[in-house]
């Protein structure tokens, strides 16, 4: 009877060894595809971007979503004010780049959990109001990096009107995802740009604050 019972549990324990490795193998794959998604969009975005034509407007905001909870939990709709550019369907306001971490990536207009698949999200504000949430995968060619961002670090958003927005990482912290509300809290004082993912576990938020550095619309 134990020969048996010792027999199931090292073809359980294999078992679950072949559907780890699986999943490991699942989420490699996911995320390379990704990467290159992302790439393909930014190349298009920047394709598709007008000539400049004036100042981007910048000014804070006042006030923060009433429903906190809402980003979570259902797509969020950047201002109408914003413009986008739409390929393939798809509606982005812009685009990131992160020097450091060699990242350039497309983001789009609208948040979903298909759209983060492919790419960054817009999760509430804008550039131009200075109250940009942006939330991506933890997938290494999203932002599975940006925990080792440092104070100071540049971070580029190109807007859909071919607006070029600087800033300067200000501080890292990490939220509970219990607690989106704290995503947004303070932030008309603050920061001008927020970046989040899920840490490995999923519990968790890693968040990089930002501040605007310079206006680099005519570069």
């Amino acid at each position: 009877m134990k020969s048996h019972i010792g027999k199931f549990l090292v073809l359980l324990g294999f078992a679950m060894l072949i559907s780890a490795a699986a999943l490991c193998v699942h989420n490699i794959q996911e995320g390379r595809n990704a990467g290159a998604f992302a790439q393909t969009a930014v190349s298009a975005i920047k394709q598709n971007l007008p000539e400049k034509t004036e100042e981007p407007v910048q000014t804070k905001v006042t006030t923060i979503p009433e429903d906190l909870f809402a980003p979570y939990e259902t797509t969020v709709t950047t201002a109408e004010t914003t413009a986008e550019i739409v390929i393939d369907g798809r509606a982005y306001c812009g685009y990131l780049l992160i020097p450091v971490l060699g990242l350039e990536l497309p983001v789009r207009s609208n948040w979903s959990y298909p759209a983060l698949k492919e790419s960054p999200c817009c999760v509430s504000g804008s550039a131009q109001t200075r109250d940009m949430v942006i939330a991506a995968h933890n997938y290494p060619a999203h932002f599975g990096r940006i925990g080792t961002l440092g104070s100071g670090d540049q971070i580029v958003f190109t807007d859909a009107d071919n607006n070029r927005y600087s800033y300067s990482v200000a501080y890292i912290e990490i939220i509970a995802g219990t607690a989106p509300e704290q995503m947004f809290s303070g932030q008309n004082e603050e920061w001008d740009l927020t970046l989040f993912t899920c840490t490995l576990g999923g519990q968790n938020r890693v968040t990089i604050r930002a501040n605007m550095t310079a206006d680099d619309s005519k570069t």
